[in-house]
């Protein structure tokens, strides 16, 4: 048996304390930092503390690193024949991490916004603590309905492929992660390699854990169709998605849409599955007004 270490999130902050909370939650294997600092600022300037986390096994934060490797293949197997598997965390247990933070933060309510997986995580927050949420912002996320329609195949093989070690071949390792960033990305705009270059290399710098994203693969594998807990989500949301989203296709993101009361959903026109520098902007004003509005 694994000893399940304490979890701890790095944060880091922009704005006034005394200001309403906003806590940013990303991706897959994502850093704090995929949160752009100037999106950040703008945020915060409109008069919100934004609170920017790492999840556990991403980033700074607590990493499971005895927890024995995990085989992506055999366990997707084991999962469809119906067997029982073992598995570190869901993303309820990652859930309870960013509320746990607030605790610690003494902050009693807080907007929560997440990309991605971070939106999956949002979502089950709203659901299991409606007290604490002020509003609800998922971006490029979904339910985890099985019926949905599924990511394009060559964009779940290259997020599923191991790909070169950084520390043996960073050339290879950095070729690999911009082909990924520039599958995944918006038509709207031109693909911003410098941009996921400098992200890249600093994300590498400050940690890689390839077997802390697995993890967090599994943590979503396991925790499965959210709908049940969505009905009851009570705070204002707003569902942001891009039309050309081919890891999460613009109909996971009305799913969120449908299943939770009242929500609304902005569908960003060419915008893939990443926030590319060019539509940040846009992106924060249109959150800065569902945040306004929430408070109204």
């Amino acid at each position: 048996m694994t000893n399940k270490p304490q979890i701890t999130l790095f944060y880091d902050t922009f704005g006034i304390p005394e200001n309403p909370a906003v806590v940013l939650i990303p991706g897959l294997g994502g850093h704090n930092i995929s949160w752009a600092e100037d999106f950040c600022q703008q945020i915060a300037n409109a008069g919100f503390y934004i609170i920017r986390v790492d999840n556990r096994d991403a980033g700074l934060s607590t990493h499971y690193d005895d927890y024995p490797t995990i085989d992506l293949a055999e366990l997707a197997q084991k999962m469809q024949s119906g067997e029982s598997i073992s598995f570190p965390y869901t993303l309820f247990d990652m859930a309870d991490d960013v509320i746990n933070l607030l605790d610690k933060l003494s902050i009693e309510k807080a907007h929560i916004i997440g990309r991605s997986m971070g939106g999956m995580i949002s979502q089950l927050i709203a659901a299991k603590y409606p007290e604490q949420v002020i509003s609800l912002c998922p971006i490029m996320s979904s339910t985890g309905n099985p019926a949905l329609p599924q990511s394009e195949p060559d964009v779940m093989q290259m997020l599923m492929s191991p790909g070169a070690n950084p520390k043996d071949n960073l050339d290879g390792y950095l070729s690999g992660q911009l082909a990924f960033y520039r599958r995944i990305s918006s038509t709207s705009c031109a693909f911003a390699e410098e941009y996921y270059r400098d992200y890249i290399l600093k994300a590498f710098a400050r940690n890689y854990s390839p077997e802390g994203t697995k993890r967090q693969i599994v943590a979503v594998g396991v925790t499965g169709d959210m709908r049940p807990y969505l009905k009851s989500i009570t705070a204002p949301t707003l569902v942001i998605h891009g039309s050309v989203d081919p890891l999460f296709p613009l109909a996971a993101g009305q799913d969120i849409a449908n299943n939770i009361p009242n929500a609304k959903i902005d569908v960003v026109d060419g915008m893939g599955h990443e926030t590319p520098p060019a539509l940040n902007a846009d992106i924060a004003n249109k959150i800065i007004i569902h945040l306004c509005s929430a408070m109204a």
